[in-house]
């Protein structure tokens, strides 16, 4: 069976196999039958793995949701009574981190770094020796509005230096960027299938030390669906999701682990590079501009500068390059019109090759000049 192949350049869900594709198509089962409890039971263990953790010290715990779901449940569930959240902020994700404590009413400091700039682990160390009541600290690994990569290590050996949890969302780095998350200082870290696992949206999960969502059985319970423990104690005891989970998903999610360890962790990451790097290329050709220094990025997202033409219309160019099937997505940045352009997904160099010469012609039809033009001289990346 032919499925028509569409290059996803935003931010995710991102290109898939065939195979990942053809995975959903399944008897159909009840979840709660114990030849998925299996099933279960080993994607868990396979998704500690991917970064590094050892099964008896690291556990997974599956949710049924995107991954805003993830912050949500490791912001709510992690931080015991009478203590304090320090979100280390410079993009987009870590602020929607800041929106859920204060949806909850949560303690917490906003730390906030421009959003083209890393975070000064000076001041960082500072705020923990002000405030000892800090037990959770949190951040974004790669920041997908912009693509800057945060000092997660340097950032999880702070953290602990003062008694408090590393959380991190590797949403967009999971399964693409090597993570080890012992070496990386790391307590808790998320994903989502559909991005770096290169499977299906629905299914997000939460990889993280047992003996701290043990301990968190005794704080406050601010969720009912959201909660790390109930999850956790629910699959320890039956092998299943407390609810009902997506289970087309998860058999596409278990086809794309097993890509996954048949490519291998490092020819991945090469793989994504390399993509990258033919983006960089292909925007260079053009005349682009890009928002972060290379030194600073992720390697998967790389955000481009609107250029300063009268007939720039992102929106007819995102349409011409839709229509050609590849998709582009617009910058999360306020205050700075940006594009973006991500190497996630089951893609390679020739796919980008074969993007840039859409992409310049949507840019010729549109009469937009190419080279593309900048007035302001702070452009300079």
């Amino acid at each position: 069976m032919l499925v028509k192949r569409n290059i996803l350049l935003n931010p995710g869900p991102s290109t898939t196999t065939d195979s990942v594709k053809m995975a959903q198509i399944v008897p159909d089962i009840c979840p709660r039958e114990s030849e998925f409890v299996k099933l279960m039971g080993g994607l868990r263990e396979e998704l500690v793995k991917v970064v590094h953790g050892a099964v008896e010290e690291y556990t997974a715990v599956p949710f049924c949701g995107s991954g805003t779901i993830n912050i949500d449940i490791c912001l709510n569930s992690l931080l015991p009574e009478g203590k304090k959240v320090l979100v280390i902020n410079n993009g987009a994700y870590s602020a929607r981190a800041v929106e859920v404590c204060e949806y909850y009413g949560l303690p917490h400091i906003n730390l906030t770094f421009p959003f083209d700039q890393l975070p000064d682990l000076e001041v960082v160390e500072k705020v923990l020796c002000e405030n000892p009541d800090i037990a959770l600290v949190y951040t974004t690994h790669n920041e997908t509005g912009t693509g800057i990569l945060n000092p997660i290590r340097e950032i999880g050996e702070l953290a602990h230096q003062h008694n408090a949890v590393f959380c991190v969302d590797t949403t967009s780095t999971y399964a693409m960027r090597p993570i080890d998350i012992e070496k990386d200082n790391i307590d808790f870290c998320m994903a989502s299938a559909q991005k770096g696992l290169m499977a299906m949206t629905g299914l997000s999960f939460v990889v993280g030390r047992k003996a701290v969502i043990e301990a968190s059985k005794n704080y406050p319970k601010r969720s009912y669906y959201c909660n790390l423990y109930m999850q956790y104690d629910f699959l320890e005891r039956t092998g299943e999701m407390h609810f009902t989970p997506p289970v087309q998903t998860i058999y596409a999610t278990i086809q794309a682990l097993k890509e996954y360890w048949e490519e291998g962790e490092a020819r991945k990451w090469a793989r994504h590079t390399r993509v990258c790097e033919a983006i960089h290329k292909g925007l260079s050709k053009l005349g682009f501009r890009e928002l972060i220094p290379r030194k600073w990025q992720s390697g998967l997202v790389v955000s481009a500068i609107y250029p300063d033409d009268p007939n720039w219309d992102f929106g007819k160019v995102h349409d011409y390059c839709y229509e050609k099937g590849f998709t582009i997505y617009p910058g999360k940045v306020s205050g700075t019109d940006t594009f973006r352009l991500c190497s996630l997904g089951a893609i390679d160099v020739e796919d980008i090759e074969e993007f840039f010469l859409v992409f310049e012609k949507a840019l010729r039809v549109n009469r937009i000049q190419v080279p593309v033009i900048y007035q302001e001289e702070k452009r300079k990346y």
